[in-house]
């Protein structure tokens, strides 16, 4: 059974009790680690190879925003507004020629 110590720890670190089954079946597991310190790197720390890939995560879905932004406040303005005008110059020279004839 696992000491009031480490179940201490595992109150203190999920307060909101939604893992606290699999936190207190670890914990319980792995019951020779006596402070949160070392608890929480054992269970949170990333590899190398893990930490490159969440950095590269959050460049791409940077990229993703701000080319979203650039794309919804300038580019397809521009593109509808141009075609609007487009259109009614089509129109209106159509309108020329129809009178003209």
């Amino acid at each position: 059974m696992c000491d009031a110590k480490i179940l201490y720890c595992v109150f203190f670190f999920d307060c909101h009790q939604f893992f606290y089954r699999f936190f207190l079946d670890f914990i319980c597991s792995i019951h020779q680690f006596q402070s949160i310190f070392v608890i929480l790197k054992y269970i949170i720390m990333f590899e190398f190879d893990q930490y490159l890939g969440f950095l590269a995560f959050l460049t791409i879905l940077t990229i993703g925003f701000w080319l979203m932004i650039f794309l919804l406040t300038f580019v397809i303005p521009y593109w509808l507004g141009g075609s609007l005008l487009e259109f009614i110059k089509e129109k209106r020279d159509a309108k020329k020629a129809k009178l003209n004839e």
